[in-house]
């Protein structure tokens, strides 16, 4: 009975709040969950909705919620968020001013505040544990939770002291969300927080609305351009690796009369915020960042994410693409990666003392990245989810946009046979050698070593380098090859001795030509247009730069205002009353008051001049 109850409270705050008409995966459960007073662990996607999982029962429960979050401008986005709504809430970090605190802290003491976000650092304040002490709390949120973990990938030393809320607010339940988390990453948090048989939520890990297509690198400038070209007037992130890849990808692009922003942490503070601040009011629609951009990130629309080069694991990968998407509308993800990525992290694991760990995970994305296979699949897999279909029909290898080396094994045995015939006694050669051997390019080098009077000299020279290349890198991360982490030198594995015997067949892919591009961009093109049959586009366009103009009026983010999948269903709705326009989605009753006879007015002057037209 109680239950019941609850799940009709919650129903009508999701309407009345939020505007939606139904709750996403796992949702509900979490916040029937919350209602109890357990401690609870919740394991969503990005794009899964884990914000409104404790901010909804935040609304129904007596007393206020305290959110620990690792970031001022996460906090910010999701207080204007929650104010926009209709939600009292507030934040206490370094950005206030010494008066906005005060008038925080005096909100927080007359019980004004439902939700109240804290950096982890401030609850080592005990100035902030007396203010929390001295009011009514309903329970704690521990937003990021794999922070706290040495195996997550976002480490922050502060979270490891968050365990002291059991020990100084024992009464009161403490609830942790991330996006991602390893068994072993969600074993250490429930350790780290002194959590005793908390509820554990796991959502499935897959997005469904993710297109992902991972490519060998040749030259990245012409890469990116011809995605951006398929995704005009759409918003994306670039991710490089390096600063200094981050200002030259950049400023080509602004050569090309492609506007974009930097994002790096090597600029000021100053200017990243600036850089954020205009992507997420999308005076701008490309960044071009390091993996310094992304935390807290929450513009709704992104509808690309382009790795220049391979992050150093899945855990990372899977964090920054889980950027593109949020709106749970269609939204694609690509990698271009190369043996040189491989290298710079494994040169950087060399330094840690966690190498161990760091390579293990390295050869798990360089397996994802070189290993023809669902990527779906892959990725749900590697967070312990089993992905039960035979296709996802999401990725380049199951919407068979890659094409298979009909003879693999001899492409194979050829290329481990030259390996083994160039090795010295003592040493071995690199990639970039053996390439030059099987293709017949007689180089000074080979000529001294009398490499080309190898059997294996030009036994592929019909290839082209970039095709051989590409070959070797598979057969690498595959494990028939070992790269020798301090020379980069190649060598014939145990598996690799097998496929010589011919116990075993490699599946190899081959890149991606010319023609086969314009086939799998046509084919984009068809599927983009019938996902926005419904909508009118052009009209679409116009409630754009309408949300835009208010985003800036009130200094948030554009999202605050209504997502793009709210301004889909405007377009193909055209809602012309109040009436209508309360039924559209996204809209509750703040959000109605506040923009519904605003869009209305936009939706007729569209009207008006596209009939007078």
């Amino acid at each position: 009975m109680i239950e019941n109850k609850n799940k009709e409270k919650i129903h009508e705050g999701l309407k009345k709040y939020w505007g939606y008409g139904s709750f996403l995966p796992l949702q509900e459960d979490v916040i029937l969950s919350m209602l109890e007073n357990e401690d609870s662990l919740t394991v969503l996607p990005t794009g899964g909705g884990k914000s409104l999982c404790f901010q909804l029962p935040a609304l129904l429960k007596e007393g206020m919620a305290v959110v620990v979050s690792p970031l001022i401008s996460l906090m910010k986005d999701q207080v204007d968020n929650l104010k926009d709504m209709g939600v009292p809430s507030c934040y206490l970090n370094s950005s206030l001013s010494v008066k906005e605190q005060r008038s925080a802290v005096e909100q927080i003491l007359k019980g004004d505040i439902k939700i109240l976000y804290l950096s982890p650092e401030r609850l080592e304040n005990e100035e902030t544990i007396e203010l929390l002490r001295s009011v009514a709390l309903s329970f704690f949120i521990i937003d990021e939770a794999h922070c706290i973990s040495h195996w997550g990938h976002d480490f922050r030393s502060s979270y490891r002291n968050l365990k002291m809320i059991k020990e100084r607010f024992k009464d009161i339940s403490v609830h942790a969300f991330t996006a991602t988390a390893t068994k072993e990453v969600q074993k250490d948090i429930i350790a780290q927080l002194g959590f005793t048989e908390p509820k554990i939520l796991i959502g499935s890990i897959d997005r469904p609305n993710l297109t992902y297509r991972v490519m060998p690198r040749s030259n990245i400038l012409k890469q990116i351009k011809e995605i951006l070209q398929k995704h005009n007037n759409e918003a994306g992130i670039i991710y490089c690796l390096r600063r200094k890849d981050v200002d030259s990808v950049s400023e080509d692009l602004m050569k090309l009369g492609i506007d974009n922003v930097r994002y790096h942490a090597g600029m000021t503070d100053k200017d990243r915020r600036l850089a954020q601040d205009r992507f997420a009011r999308e005076e701008v629609n490309i960044v071009v960042a390091t993996v310094a951009f992304g935390m807290g990130i929450d513009r709704s629309n992104i509808r690309f994410i382009i790795h220049a080069g391979m992050p150093k694991s899945l855990e990372h990968y899977q964090q920054e693409t889980g950027r593109a998407g949020r709106d749970r509308l269609p939204a694609f993800c690509y990698m271009f990666y190369g043996g040189a990525d491989f290298r710079l992290w494994s040169y950087f694991a060399e330094e840690s003392s966690e190498k161990e760990t760091i390579m293990k995970k390295l050869r798990a994305i360089y397996d994802f990245c070189v290993k023809p296979q669902c990527r779906h699949k892959v990725l749900s897999n590697y967070f312990g989810e089993y992905y039960g279909k035979n296709s996802c029909d999401s990725c380049d290898y199951c919407l068979t946009e890659l094409d298979m080396v009909n003879d693999s094994l001899n492409v194979a045995q050829q290329i481990l046979s030259c390996v083994i015939k160039v090795r010295q006694e003592r040493y071995g050669f690199g990639t970039g050698h053996v390439v030059n051997v099987l293709r017949g390019k007689a180089t000074e080098k080979i000529e001294n070593l009398g490499h080309h009077k190898l059997s294996t000299f030009g036994i592929m020279k019909e290839e082209t380098e970039n095709y051989v290349w590409y070959m070797v890198e598979q057969l690498t991360g595959q494990g028939f090859l070992l790269k020798d982490s301090e020379y980069l030198t190649l060598s014939v594995t145990e598996a690799g001795r097998q496929l010589l015997n011919s116990e075993i067949t490699p599946v190899l892919i081959k890149p991606v030509v010319a023609a086969r591009k314009k086939d799998i961009a046509k084919k984009a093109t068809e599927k983009r247009d019938s996902e926005w049959a419904e909508v009118d586009q052009d009209l679409f366009q116009v409630l754009r730069r309408k949300r835009a103009e208010l985003a800036r009026e009130k200094s948030v983010p554009a999202y605050i205002i209504f997502s793009d999948k709210t301004l889909r269903d405007i377009a193909a709705r055209e809602p012309l009353t109040i009436d209508d326009f309360s039924v559209i989605y996204g809209v509750g009753e703040n959000k109605l008051r506040a923009y519904g006879n605003i869009f209305i007015k936009t939706v007729m002057d569209y009207k008006q001049k596209s009939e007078e037209v």
